[in-house]
This record gives structure tokens, sequence and C-alpha cells, in this order.
């Protein structure tokens, strides 16, 4: 009889191809001996947010159920996984981090959170398989796991009863994190539209509108974020050489260290672009590098442990000063930048933080005699031919996703106003691209771009990485003392 098998392809018990036989003696040695222990846990202080949060999404559906998942580990390569990352809305709505559990508020707004318990010692899964307690570590038990985070907790098993007993068509769900889920709740979570989960788009879409707020714990949990990301931005400065080229994944490779030591891992995948490289506004394969002379452009961020993540960028000159033309350019960008973190408070449209960096840019553009019309009329949205050279927008939203509340409305984000609380990035760029042959030789290969995470307060604006100079002779003298202290290790 053929083994049974999950739908990764790994055996049912966990168990892999290589692992080695289980005489019956050795089996029977296994389950004996064991001492039971219980963890130290206590209410998380971020409890009462998670469960505001909660409160106000069952709010937002009255009378209908809400199954949220987190979603499970994903296989890299035959039986190995992807480091696993909780799904960022479950997160937010629970503070859980662990893989396949399944939250589940009831009309009544009740909530219950399903989780795979602690490994059972009534059977072998805890030394036999990969996800037993031997191999991953202790999970908690479901008192523990309720007492931290203020959650009933229920047994994951009992998940396909509970979804079973949902009312057709009062049910809506986060697809695509869970094919167990997605398959148990069609015939009750009503009809899709146009190919795409219409309902649960609507639970996307008001999950995504609660997070435009970030409440002081968030702000927290981001300003931690940032100040990581100083801390990797100084460890790359101060193993980079301005007599002598070293290679950009070594400069990624430093950064990922303080990223891992200070939180839960890189926010995204570090973009360290040396040279022509900084005018790909997504380059990741970072297998370049750096060369005195040149520009290096480095877009990073630490997620911090409860998945808050910053995204910052900054352009250094790697023998240590800006030649004239790259300090054009890069105080052209400085000054987008400002304008644009100027006009920043409440009531502000979010396009206008765009359109201000980007007239500042435009008429930078007009100064090089690179701007084949007016700035009015390169502004002008029939025409924006000044997009050449920018390409993208300023800014996006910031928080437990790099690019946070993604499923927002239109006209609530992109074509709505600024609200206290908000977590916006603002990164304006210039890139010239190496075989652009409207721009003169000399300008080509250069590409720099200045970001920063900005709070809107009712003041206005309060810069969260601030710890990072922006001004091109602060640059300059940061990089000298940062070489000056020289290499150091997290710690």
């Amino acid at each position: 009889m053929a083994e049974e098998r999950t739908q990764q392809g790994k055996p049912a018990d966990g168990t892999e191809s290589h692992d080695p036989d289980f005489p019956e003696a050795f089996l029977t040695f296994m389950r004996q001996g064991w001492q039971d222990t219980e963890l130290p846990v206590g209410p998380r202080p971020e409890v009462p947010n998670h469960a505001k949060r909660r409160a106000a999404l069952a709010a937002a559906f009255p009378g209908e159920t809400l199954v949220i998942p987190t979603g499970n580990e994903k296989v890299r390569a035959n039986d190995t996984d992807h480091p696993f990352r909780a799904g960022s809305d479950f997160a937010y709505l629970t503070g859980d981090l662990e893989p396949d559990s399944v939250l589940v508020l009831h009309p009544n707004g009740d909530a219950v959170l399903y989780m795979r318990p602690r490994s059972s010692r009534e059977n072998d899964e805890f030394f036999r398989s990969r996800n037993g307690e031997l191999w991953v570590g202790r999970r908690p038990t479901l008192r523990e796991k309720s007492t931290e985070l203020g959650l009933p907790t229920a047994d994951l098993t009992e998940l396909d009863a509970a979804l079973a007993d949902l009312a057709p068509g009062r049910t809506r769900v986060l697809r695509g994190f869970d094919a167990r889920v997605d398959a148990a709740v069609r015939p009750h979570d009503g009809a899709r539209l146009d190919g795409q989960p219409g309902r649960d788009r609507e639970l996307a879409i008001a999950i995504s509108e609660l997070k435009l707020v970030k409440d002081e714990w968030e702000i927290a949990q981001l300003q931690e974020a940032c100040d990581a990301t100083v801390r990797g931005f100084e460890d790359v400065a101060r193993a980079l050489p301005a007599d002598r080229g070293v290679s950009e994944r070594l400069l990624e490779g430093i950064f990922a260290l303080r990223a891992r030591h200070d939180g839960n891992d890189v926010g995204y995948g570090s973009i360290v672009g040396a040279g022509e490289h900084a005018t790909i506004l997504h380059w990741v394969h970072n297998h370049g590098a750096t060369r005195p002379g040149e520009l290096l452009l480095m877009d990073m961020g630490v997620e911090n442990r409860n998945l808050y993540t910053a995204d910052v960028t900054r352009v250094l000159p790697v023998n240590g000063r800006f030649t004239p033309l790259q300090r054009q350019v890069y105080d052209a960008v400085y000054a987008a930048q400002q304008a644009g973190i100027d006009v920043i408070k409440p009531g502000v449209a979010f396009r206008e933080v765009h359109l201000t960096a980007m007239r500042v840019l435009a008429q930078a553009l007009k100064d090089l005699d690179l701007l084949p019309v007016s700035v009015d009329e390169a502004m002008d949205p029939s025409s924006t031919v000044y997009r050449r050279w920018t390409l993208h927008g300023t800014s996006h939203m910031l928080g437990i996703d790099v690019h946070d509340c993604a499923n927002a409305r239109k006209e609530t984000y992109r074509d709505g106003p600024l609200g206290e609380g908000y977590v916006l990035t603002v990164e304006p760029g210039l890139y010239f691209q190496p075989e652009d042959e409207l721009v003169p030789e000399e300008l080509r290969g250069i590409g720099v771009r200045i970001e920063d995470d900005i709070l809107v307060t009712a003041d206005g604006a309060v810069n969260l990485s601030a710890g990072l100079p922006r001004r091109s002779d602060e640059v300059e003298t940061w990089l000298a003392e940062q070489r000056e202290a020289g290499p150091r290790l997290p710690g």
C-alpha cells in the first residue's frame, strides 16, 4: 500500500524519506521517562490592542462569522520549508505568530483561536514528526496560549466541525492562506464575483482600513524597527571601505545580521545597488560590487519581533565625498523629500505629498536641461514626462507590512486624506539609466533615492527614522564617523 502523504508531498506522519526505521524496542524506550513542564506565561501588554481591533472588525460585519487563517509553512525545495512568517492580517488581530492557526470571530462577538497544541505524549509525534517537539521545540499548550493572548483557544482538530456548523451566506473568510479552510468554508461564504472571492474582499478591505491608523503600541513597534534599522545602516557604513570595492552581498549580509539579531528578519528583500545598479528600482540580486568614486544606494528595513517593519533608503558616496554632479542630483532629491515631508499633516491629501515632491524634481530636471517641456506642462496629468527619470510614487503606508493597508479602497487611501496616526514613507528618487541617450553621459548610471518613515501627528510630521542623516554634508560627516568607529558586532 502506498504511503499516505500530505498535499505538499510529505508523509502524513511528518517523517521524511531519509529517516531510519523505528524498531519497537526504540519506540518503547522513547515513550518513557518524560517530565511535563509548564511555561511561565502571562498576558502580553498588547492584548487590549488586539481585542479592540477584533471588536472593531466584528462591528463592521454584524451577524456574520469571520474566518481569518494565518497560513501554513511553504515548501522551499523538496522536503525543506521557507521560514514561516505569520499572515499579517491574522497577526494584526491576534498577536499569534505560529503557523496553521485560524481565528474565528462569531456573530455574538466571541473569538476562538484554533491552534496546534503541544505535542501529545500519547503518540509518537513528539519525537517522530518533523513538526514534533524534539525537532522544532515546544509548542505552547492551549491554556498557555490563551493566557498569553487573552483569547479562548481550541485544538486545531476541532476546526472542521466548527466550520461545518457555519451559517450559509453569513460567513466571510480571508482566502488563499490555508487550502483546507478555503475548501471547508466554500459552501458557506456566499457567491464569488468575477472570479474573485467578492465577500472576503470586503473583509480584506475592512482590515486594511483599520490598519490605516496606528495605535500607540504600533507606533512604538515601528519606532523600534526604525531604531534597529539605523543600527543596521551604521554596521554597513563601518564595514564599507573607501578605497576598494566589496560585494553588495557582503553589505546585504551585514544588515541581515542586525535584522536577525535585533528583530525577526529583514522586512523585505534588501536592495543594495552599487553604481548603475542604483538605477534599478527593485535590485535584489545584489551580485555587484562597490567602486570608489561611485554611489551606493541601500533600501533596507528591519522587521521587529512583532512583524512591524521599517523601510529606509540612503545613498552613500563610496569614497566618502560626493562629486559636484552627484551632489547636485542628491541635493535635488533631498529638497524634494523635504518638501513632501513639510506638507504632511492631518487632512492633507495623500496624493499631495507625491505631487509636491515631484514638482521639485521636475524643476531639478529642468535645471539639468533634461525636461523637454516646461515644469507646468510636465506636471500636467496628461503628460507627466518627468516620470521618465522618477518612475515610482513618493509614498506608501507602512506598518505590519512594508506596503501596509494594500487592500484599502482607493478613495480611502490613494485618493483620500491623511489622518492622525497614519505612518507613510516619503521616498522620491531620480534615476538616470546607463543606456538613456536623452541624458548627458556623465549622468548615466547615477541613481539617488532618499526614504524615511513618517508619522502623521496632530501637529504635522514626525520622522521615525531621523537617526540617519539626510543632507549631503551630514551624510559625508556621518560616514566618516562610522568608519572611524570601526566594525562592530550586534550586542
